[in-house]
C-alpha cells in the first residue's frame, strides 16, 4: 500500500505539473506574453509546483521537517542529479546573459536560508522576507531579461515554450486539471512518505531530503533533459537555477506562513552546506568556458552520490 501511494503520487505529480505548465504557458503566449518571459516565469515556477504543494501540505499537518527537507533536498538534487545527468548525456554550451544575475542570487538566497535556519526553524517574519524577496526577484528578473537577452536566447526560449493550440478554454482546462491532479498526487505522496518513514524508522527529515525531494523534482528533470535534447541549454540550466531560488523563497515563504514557526528538526547544517557548496561548484563550472562538460556533470553526480552515502543510516 505504501509503494502504491508513492508511485501513484509520483505519477500524479509529474502529469499535474506537465498539464499546469502546458496550460499556463500557452495561455500566457495567447495573451501576448513573450516566450522569453513565459520560460522565465510560468515554466520555471510551474515545474516547482509539486514542491510547493507537498511542502505546504506537510507544513499544514505539522510535518515541518518534510517541508524544509523537501526544499533543501530538491535544491541538492536539481544541481547534483538533474544538471549532472543532463550534462553527462548532452554537454551544454550556453550564453551567460540570463545567468549573470540569477546564479549570484541563487547563492545569496542559499546563504540567507543558512542564516535564517541557524536556529533549526523558520519564523513567520523570515517567511515574509522570503515572499517579499521572490516578488522583488521576479520583477527585477523580468526587467533585466527584456534588456539583456540576445536574439539567440529569445529564439531558444521561443522554440522551447509550447505554442497555443485549440481554444482558450482548453488552456484553462489544462490548468484546472493540472492543479487538481497535483493536489491529489501530493496528498498520496506525503501520506506514503510518512508511512514509509515510520516503517523504516527513518526521520521525517531524511525522507524529505531523499525520497520526497527526488520525487517532487521529476518535472525539473524531465523539462531539463528535454531542453538539452532539443539543444536549448539556457532553458535547462535556467530552469534549475530559477527553481532553486523559487524553492527557498516561495515554498518556504508559503509553508512558513501556514505553520509558524516551521520546525525543521532533523535537517542538519551539513545538508544546507552541501546545497551551498553545490551552488558554488556549479557557478565555477558555468563561468569557465560557458558550458557544462561531461566530466563536470560526472563530478556533480559524484558529489550527490557521496551526499546520499552520508545520509544513509549506518548499521
Amino acid at each position: 500500500m505504501i509503494a502504491l501511494k508513492l508511485i501513484a503520487g509520483l505519477v500524479a505529480l509529474y502529469y499535474g505539473a506537465e498539464w499546469l505548465v502546458r496550460g499556463g504557458a500557452t495561455l500566457a503566449v495567447r495573451l501576448g506574453v513573450t516566450p522569453l518571459l513565459v520560460g522565465l516565469t510560468v515554466v520555471a515556477y510551474g515545474t516547482s509546483t509539486p514542491e510547493l504543494i507537498v511542502s505546504t501540505l506537510a507544513a499544514a499537518e505539522g510535518q515541518g521537517a518534510i517541508a524544509i527537507g523537501n526544499v533543501v533536498g530538491s535544491n541538492i538534487f536539481n544541481i547534483g542529479v538533474i544538471l549532472g545527468f543532463t550534462a553527462l548525456v548532452c554537454p551544454m554550451r550556453f550564453q551567460i546573459q540570463l545567468l549573470r544575475f540569477d546564479m549570484p542570487v541563487m547563492i545569496g538566497v542559499a546563504l540567507l536560508f543558512l542564516a535564517f535556519f541557524a536556529d533549526g526553524m523558520i519564523q513567520r517574519w523570515e517567511s515574509m522576507v522570503f515572499l517579499a524577496s521572490i516578488v522583488a526577484y521576479s520583477a527585477l528578473n523580468i526587467r533585466l531579461s527584456r534588456r539583456q537577452a540576445s536574439e539567440a536566447v529569445r529564439q531558444e526560449f521561443s522554440e522551447g515554450v509550447p505554442q497555443p493550440t485549440g481554444s482558450l478554454w482548453r488552456d484553462v482546462g489544462w490548468i484546472a486539471a493540472g492543479l487538481t491532479v497535483l493536489v491529489v498526487g501530493s496528498r498520496l505522496f506525503v501520506d506514503g512518505a510518512v508511512d514509509l518513514a515510520r516503517l523504516l524508522k527513518w526521520s521525517e527529515a531524511l525522507i524529505g531530503l531523499t525520497i520526497v525531494a527526488a520525487g517532487t523534482s521529476l518535472p525539473e528533470l524531465a523539462s531539463s533533459l528535454m531542453a538539452a535534447w532539443r539543444k536549448q541549454p539556457d532553458i535547462a540550466i535556467g530552469n534549475v537555477v530559477g527553481s532553486n531560488i523559487y524553492n527557498i523563497l516561495a515554498i518556504l515563504g508559503v509553508s512558513g506562513l501556514v505553520q509558524s514557526p516551521l520546525d525543521g528538526v532533523g535537517v542538519k547544517l551539513t545538508d544546507t552546506l552541501v546545497m551551498i557548496a553545490l551552488s558554488f561548484v556549479l557557478l565555477v563550472f558555468v563561468w569557465t568556458g560557458f558550458q557544462l562538460r561531461r566530466w563536470e556533470g560526472a563530478v556533480l553526480l559524484a558529489i550527490y552520490g557521496g551526499y546520499l552515502w552520508h545520509l544513509a543510516p549506518k548499521p
